[in-house]
């Protein structure tokens, strides 16, 4: 007769990994966003392996959660261990018959910057198959089964980054309002993402725009660029971003000055281990578009 005795069992691996991710982001929130459940599925997480060892794995205050002295001697060893389990699933999918990309971007990047160069990625690669998500934080693509990001924001050094240009800010309008236009006292129309793009380009350039937090704002910057080309008022312009509809006569510069804010439109790729076969045939579509 078999035995079959019982062994013992640790914590489900989404409790482990719920501990990893609060344990590197220091926030219950911010590992709750990166692995795509609530705080609270992360806080009942963290219990129920507190509940398993019987230690107290973080401190909770009103201002957030920081590592008990006997779990941050685990951190490296959690951290280290799901990078390897996360490499080793990339190469797995890599492996796929039928290659498939998964593009993560910034939601006015995905909906201004990435379209027309995914209809000539299409036209030179047919048998590819890609898959967008826009979000507002830049994935992890240590973790993450993303093929690349598109973003604006600081170039990162210790990164996989490829910066395609920097980021130039300049305020634009339909060109209907453009010849009678008075920065002084025109509607501004402001993205809620980048709040601070007039307060900026007027204070960097010295050119009087009256209040420049007065106007409407917008959860996307898509419809901002949609509002000033219907004539709405004047938009905060990000170059890279409206390239097009400047070339196609859709929006005017009002002005000349220009401000770079720091930042750039950067892809960003894995690192090259673990980057997909066909990804560099991707990028340089992507650059050439």
């Amino acid at each position: 007769m078999a035995v079959l005795p019982r062994r013992p069992k640790g914590p489900p691996l989404n409790a482990l990994r719920a501990f990893e991710a609060t344990a590197r982001l220091g926030s219950f929130v911010a590992a709750a966003e990166e692995l795509g459940v609530s705080a609270g599925a992360i806080s009942q997480h963290v219990k129920a392996i507190e509940a398993w060892t019987g230690i107290k794995l973080f401190e909770r205050s009103a201002h957030g959660v920081s590592l008990s002295s006997s779990a941050r001697k685990l951190t490296a060893e959690f951290t280290q261990a799901f990078d390897f389990l996360a490499a080793a699933t990339q190469s797995l999918r890599n492996l796929a018959p039928n290659p498939e990309i998964h593009i993560a971007a910034l939601p006015s990047v995905a909906q201004l910057w990435l379209p027309a160069r995914l209809g000539k990625l299409r036209e030179k690669r047919p048998d590819l198959n890609v898959s967008v998500t826009a979000m507002e934080t830049p994935p992890s693509l240590m973790r993450e089964l993303f093929d690349l990001s598109v973003f604006i924001s600081r170039p990162n050094p210790a990164l996989n980054q490829i910066v395609l240009e920097d980021d130039v800010i300049f305020p634009v309008c339909a060109p209907q309002l453009a010849d009678s236009l008075s920065l002084k006292d025109a509607p501004l129309l402001h993205d809620q993402t980048w709040e601070d793009d007039w307060p900026v380009w007027a204070k960097t350039t010295g050119a009087c725009v009256g209040d420049p937090t007065r106007g409407s704002r917008h959860s996307l910057y898509a419809l901002a660029v949609e509002e000033a080309k219907s004539g709405a008022g004047v938009l905060m312009a990000h170059a890279s971003l409206v390239a097009r509809a400047l070339h196609a006569k859709q929006l005017d510069r009002v002005s000349g000055q220009a401000v770079r804010t720091g930042k750039a439109l950067i892809i960003e790729l894995p690192h090259s281990s673990r980057c997909h076969p066909e990804i560099e045939q991707v990028v340089d579509l992507l650059r050439d578009g």
